[in-house]
């Protein structure tokens, strides 16, 4: 699965990595553990889990079982989490016999020792679950939300006028246009004077995040949106490491994609403007913290992996050999660009060799089958995008035209033993299609002959040479390539 480059460039990477880390500013952290002390209130008993955030997704980071209703207990947050945003997850029972039901409460945790008195049914109710009376970063978040919310509210009661108001030229246009652009600037002061007050707690990071824009109201939508994508960053400071310890960060970057997918009218459009939205977004984090420079390489890795678009791909790879560039991705978007180089039309398909669903030995390089083409799909029966393309595909080949054409070796990358009982059931309802299953996943030989990081992927190769005759991203494409 790793991808390892010359090791005399390794070697120079890793010094110029290390002359990087020891240079850059200390992630703020606190100085101790934290304690979080939860008194349990409302229910028979709850498993009590807390979870951190691991670049787009909160994992489990420590776990408390069997507490009873009015019993108290501790968890240690250590100092090398912290600060940052977490999930606390009650797993509760209201009495003995019933299943155990989810709640979370999402909570932020500094350099103070926490206190919170819970009932897990309304954790996110404060009449039901607070915190001591002396906390700081969460309650005053809760302050600033509120208040934040009524300015909002007032600019965009003004704001909506604005988008729809037809007669651009008339007074009361230009009127509302001045005042909300005096309404804007007022409350961008605002954000910054909150952050610049509370610049000691974490959650101040989060404040830039709510800045808002500059919109050219008497200039046509399109117009808007590309004022609002070069502007869309005015109020970030990427210097801030703390950014990438919040989920909204997340948020905030779906919310800048998003303006380019409003102008992505055809396929073509968006894998020419998703790759600008990233290279423009990588550019700016890039004069930024390393750490968030990382941050935004494997942001837009992700988005291009998972909607297969190689063109985005490729603008990641100037930035791989940057030590600036502190990405957790390095190995994946190598593997992936080198997959994108080598499986191209005309080249032969490596060979497979597995067991199918029947136990019986399959080899590529020995399957003849009488049609002109053989897809290659690799799939897990519980990727919801997987069934999604099965449900497109299967009907299509079923038809005798496509499926005297066509010949199907369905790779599975399932794992557990709930994916693979799934399998099992799946390939039951697509009769005709040899099934295959790599026990190691996406670690599996084949999958790293085929570079496969995510699913699903379609290959078509030529069933007399067995050489690639397209990679298609959609059903759409397969069934253009079917000639």
């Amino acid at each position: 699965m790793n991808f390892n480059l010359p090791r005399f460039c390794s070697l120079i990477y890793f010094v110029g990595l290390l002359s990087v880390i020891l240079q850059l500013p200390v992630l703020a952290q606190t100085t101790a553990d934290v304690t979080i002390t939860i008194h349990l209130r409302g229910v028979y008993e709850s498993k009590i889990s807390l979870l951190g955030l691991s670049g787009r997704i909160f994992e489990k980071i420590a776990e408390t079982q069997g507490i009873k209703d009015g019993e108290t207990t501790e968890i240690t947050v250590t100092r090398a989490s912290l600060p940052g945003e977490f999930v606390l997850r009650f797993d509760y029972k209201e009495n003995e016999a019933s299943a155990p039901y989810p709640s979370e409460k999402y909570i932020f945790i500094n350099n103070q020792d926490l206190e919170l008195w819970v009932r897990p049914q309304y954790c996110n109710n404060a009449d039901s679950t607070w915190f001591q009376t002396d906390e700081t970063e969460n309650s005053t978040f809760v302050k600033f939300s509120k208040e934040n919310e009524k300015k909002r509210e007032k600019l965009g009661l003004l704001q909506h006028f604005l988008m729809n108001y037809d007669d651009t030229k008339s007074k009361l246009f230009k009127e509302a246009t001045k005042e909300y652009e005096q309404r804007r600037q007022m409350y961008n002061k605002w954000l910054k004077d909150q952050t610049k007050q509370d610049k000691l707690l974490f959650i101040s990071t989060l404040y830039g995040f709510q800045y808002v824009p500059q919109i050219p109201f008497n200039s046509s939508e399109t117009d808007r949106i590309y004022s609002l994508i070069r502007h869309y960053f005015d109020g970030i400071d990427f210097n801030d490491s703390l950014l990438i310890k919040t989920s909204e960060i997340n948020k905030w970057m779906d919310g800048y994609v998003n303006l380019y997918g409003q102008l992505s009218t055809t396929t073509a459009l968006r894998d020419s403007l998703f790759p600008l939205a990233g290279r423009t977004a990588i550019e700016k984090a890039k004069a930024g913290h390393p750490l968030v420079y990382g941050w935004m390489v494997d942001y837009f890795y992700v988005g291009y992996e998972a909607n297969a678009i190689d063109a985005g791909m490729k603008i990641l790879e100037p930035y791989l050999n940057d030590p600036n560039c502190l990405t957790l991705k390095r190995q994946e978007i190598s593997r992936r660009l080198k997959g994108i180089k080598t499986l191209v039309s005309g080249s032969k398909a490596p060979n497979i060799i597995l067991n199918d669903s029947l136990g019986k030995v399959f080899e590529l390089e020995k399957y003849k089958p009488g049609g002109k083409y053989v897809l290659l799909f690799f799939w897990s029966a519980d990727c919801s995008h997987c069934v999604e393309t099965v449900n497109a595909i299967y009907p299509w080949l079923q038809q005798t035209e496509n499926r005297l054409k066509v010949s199907v070796v369905a790779i599975s990358l399932d794992e557990t033993d709930a994916e693979i009982k799934k399998w099992e059931q799946e390939i039951n309802k697509l009769v005709g299609w040899n099934h295959l299953r790599a026990e190691d996943g996406v670690r599996s030989k084949v999958a790293n002959d085929y570079f496969i990081l995510a699913t699903p992927v379609m290959i078509l190769l030529d069933s007399k040479t067995n050489e690639i005759v397209a990679t298609p991203n959609t059903p759409d494409e397969l069934k253009a390539n079917v000639k």
